[in-house]
């Protein structure tokens, strides 16, 4: 199934923890959560890569709950309902993604540049906050300090 023209829903289910798991419900999610990612992907995915005009990879979209306690999620995270995704482009740094997201017009609700290693961003059709943080270590604890 084609959520939009360049993401296929396997794309926004595709986890390497469910599959080393045996995890089968990872791959069977409810509409509603299938029409969250599709909202994601219509609203802020697609949009971006065809601004940015190369490819976008979806490293974790949607997550089932145990996968998501399995990867250290938090317990309320977007993951869980097809609302979030934590990407990476082709030819760009993690911070030019991230302040290409942050300087757009895109409907987001969260922005976070994690780590250096990928951008979390997240889509609400309830209302989208446009909330930009920032994810790193203080003393081994993961801390969000807003931008």
């Amino acid at each position: 199934m084609q959520l939009t023209k360049n993401f296929p829903l396997r794309e926004l289910l595709r986890s390497q923890t469910a599959t080393r798991n045996d995890i089968l419900e990872q791959f069977d999610p409810s509409p509603e959560v299938v029409e969250n990612l599709r909202q994601l992907c219509v609203h802020v995915l697609q949009p971006l890569r065809d601004s940015l005009g190369r490819a976008i990879f979806v490293n974790s979209g949607y997550r089932c709950a145990r996968v998501n306690s399995l990867v250290g999620g938090a317990t309320s995270s977007q993951h869980l309902s097809g609302q979030a995704a934590d990407i990476e482009a082709g030819h760009i740094s993690i911070e030019q993604l991230y302040q290409r997201i942050k300087n757009s017009d895109l409907p987001f609700d969260q922005l976070i540049q994690e780590f250096n290693q990928w951008v979390h961003v997240s889509y609400n059709p309830a209302g989208n906050r446009r909330m930009c943080l920032r994810a790193m270590k203080d003393n081994g604890k993961t801390i969000y300090v807003p931008e």
